[in-house]
């Protein structure tokens, strides 16, 4: 039998410990760099438009490759994969670190996303797997969720430091021995397995349109609709191309014999409904995120430091709740139950949010706001990888790891580059009709929070209307005369 761990408890939650930390490495990468972005430029001589590229060229190789990524780890082992993965992502940290030029640290940060696409779209299939009773399995989900969701609040902060205290090289360098240790760890922790070989799922031509139509979407999102607008025919161009190869990748999963996202995955109202949900959810908050980092630098005028800390509550809270309350909580109520209000409090954190003045104190006018989206997000992580894990086989946990990451991803891109665009063009419409600069800038970051709000609201619909509870799931699928 295939096993992902040593089946001994204390074996497992140190194997654990292992996987969520190659997984706060990654997270930390794709916040650390945005705080050290203005470093990057000064040193290396990027232009406004080129640097973008330095999170670009991560997020179209990450992006693009989560899906084929989690597949292959279900056909020729997962350990495998996740081993490769974390190689390539520490030596791929190690040159971004060293580059001298702007040409070299894109090449070298594109090999990170494809580094890190292969080792996080595999770790939350090994960890059901890990623990399959259900106890167990909500805190170890709900430690991972901790790890994905307080990663990002940790990476401004530890952004902030690094950049100050030492350089912008130093945000790569910190890599090197978190990943040299998950390596040596994973590889002597977990098992090996041979997967269900390439002939049980070895869809080329499917793997092809994927990975092309997700890396071209990718690209459209962050790369085109960013700087020319949504409007522009190189965005139009791209994005039909882009759906147009989708659409060919669903056609041939329909048709193909051994397809590589079987649709029957989708059959289930939980899967696919949460990976919906997901997905808004990323899209309205990555706002909060981002752009509550440029209100916070550009309107009320904090430092690198300064805004780390001040996103340090989201991070303790979604801690404090998400490691042993979440699991409770979800084991005695259900995931559905738990998920509803928590994404009406992460809506109610981006709606105070919306309304922090120009002059705004901390204490008063952010740190509620704060509060409210951890203790959201802190509770809501959790149910969600529940939620979206909870068809998952032996056959195909990889896959739905990966569905789960790339949902997350094209949400967190999709929302941002359209949060981003609504924001700048509302503060050039402020300035056209003769606002001061920072009122405009308020204006502009107010009405994208308010799209991110009306984001969650959607999220709050699809939850309330698709997801069923754990006991509609044991009557609909359990036979008819169980059920009569």
């Amino acid at each position: 039998m295939n096993q992902t761990a040593p089946s001994t408890g204390t074996s497992r939650w140190i194997a654990l410990v292992v996987l969520c930390a190659g997984m706060l490495m990654i997270v930390l990468d794709q916040t650390v760099v945005n705080v050290a972005l203005p470093s990057i430029q000064r040193d290396l001589g990027f232009s406004q438009s080129s640097l973008a590229w330095v999170v670009n060229a991560y997020l179209i190789a990450f992006g693009g490759l989560l899906l084929l990524a989690g597949r292959l780890g279900d056909l020729i082992g997962r350990k495998r994969i996740l081993l490769t993965g974390l190689a390539l992502f520490t030596t791929a940290s190690l040159l971004c670190g060293v580059s001298v030029s702007q040409e070299m640290l894109i090449a070298a940060r594109f090999l990170q996303g494809v580094g890190g696409a292969m080792s996080s779209a595999l770790i939350l299939g090994m960890i059901v797997a890990m623990f399959p009773d259900p106890r167990e399995q909500a805190r170890a989900i709900g430690v991972f969720s901790f790890v994905a969701a307080a990663g990002g609040s940790i990476g401004l902060l530890a952004g902030g430091v690094l950049t100050q205290a030492i350089n912008w090289h130093w945000i790569f360098f910190v890599n090197l021995p978190i990943g040299i240790v998950a390596l040596v760890l994973a590889a002597r922790l977990l098992e090996s397995e041979r997967g269900i070989g390439l002939g049980a799922g070895a869809d080329v031509v499917g793997a092809f349109l994927v990975t092309a139509s997700l890396m071209l979407g990718v690209y459209t999102i962050v790369g085109q609709a960013a700087d020319h607008g949504w409007g522009s025919p190189g965005t139009l161009g791209l994005g039909i191309v882009a759906v147009v190869l989708f659409v060919a990748f669903i056609v041939r999963q329909a048709s193909a014999r051994n397809p590589l996202l079987p649709l029957s995955i989708f059959r289930s109202r939980n899967v696919s409904g949460a990976n919906l949900v997901q997905m808004l959810m990323i899209a309205g908050i990555f706002g909060f995120f981002f752009l509550g980092t440029l209100f916070l630098q550009r309107v009320v005028g904090y430092d690198a430091l300064q805004i780390g800390f001040a996103f340090l509550p989201v991070a303790v809270s979604i801690g404090f709740l998400s490691i042993d309350l979440a699991a409770r909580l979800l084991t005695r109520f259900g995931a559905r139950a738990v998920l509803l209000p928590c994404l009406m409090l992460m809506l109610a954190g981006l709606v105070l949010f919306m309304r922090a003045p120009v002059d705004s104190q901390y204490v008063r006018d952010v740190l509620p706001a704060m509060l409210l989206v951890g203790i959201g997000a802190g509770l809501s992580f959790p149910a969600l990888m529940t939620l979206a894990m909870s068809g998952a086989t032996a056959r195909n946990a990889g896959l739905a790891s990966g569905l789960v990451n790339t949902t997350a991803q094209v949400g967190g891109a999709l929302g941002l580059a359209v949060l981003a665009t609504l924001a700048t063009s509302q503060t050039a419409r402020l300035i056209a009709d003769g606002e001061p600069l920072v009122a405009a800038l308020a204006g502009g970051y107010h009405f994208a929070f308010g799209i991110s709000a009306a984001l969650l609201v959607a999220a709050i619909v699809v939850a309330a209307t698709v997801l069923q509870s754990e006991r509609a799931v044991k009557l609909d699928t359990a036979p008819a005369h169980l059920v009569e």
